[in-house]
């Protein structure tokens, strides 16, 4: 009867611990610490915002590095007075941090003037757009989770011509985001 127990129990842990390694061997999280040098990507891709403004983006933490819990870009802003469409991250968290240049920001119905040392949260699912009111800007930009942008700035990179309004909505509605509004203005 003991023998007969063990077997049982044996074979019933089986898929539980082939479960456990397949899911380890499919886990992206790394587990070693890594450096991405000032001017650098991640992954040696520096992705140009076409389109929708000239800025480029570099992935300094990428959702492959963390089980796309967190994603981290360097933006350097090269459109003075432009700036994404008002829209909406239902899934992800954004977080900015202004390194260089001067920025508007609308999160809900409140506006923010930015300068270098600023920081703004904004919570999934509350519209938002920015603008760039210097010549040069730049900013640390971190979604959380890290969602589809990743894959949202390299179809952005690939655009040769300026995209439609219905363009850029289906763009972003493919990269889990929604468009409600023009990008803001300053005169």
């Amino acid at each position: 009867m003991r023998r007969r127990n063990f077997v049982l129990t044996t074979l019933a842990a089986m898929p539980i611990t082939a479960f456990a390694k397949i899911k380890s061997m499919l886990s992206s999280r790394t587990d070693k610490g890594f450096k991405v040098a000032s001017g650098e990507a991640r992954f040696g891709i520096h992705y140009r915002m076409k389109g929708v403004t000239s800025n480029t983006l570099d992935i300094k933490i990428s959702g492959k590095d963390t089980e796309n819990d967190l994603a981290v870009f360097e933006q350097t802003g090269l459109t003075p007075k432009g700036g994404p469409p008002l829209h909406v991250h239902p899934n992800q968290d954004e977080w900015f941090y202004v390194v260089e240049g001067e920025y508007l920001f609308q999160v809900g119905e409140d506006n923010y003037s930015m300068k270098p040392g600023d920081t703004i949260f904004l919570p999934r699912k509350v519209k938002h757009a920015f603008v760039q009111l210097t010549e040069k800007g730049k900013m640390i930009v971190s979604y959380l989770p890290a969602g589809k942008m990743e894959g949202f700035f390299a179809v952005t990179d690939k655009w040769t011509s300026p995209p439609t309004k219905e363009e850029i909505a289906k763009v972003f509605a493919d990269h889990d985001m929604q468009v409600v509004g023009p990008p803001l203005k300053v005169s």
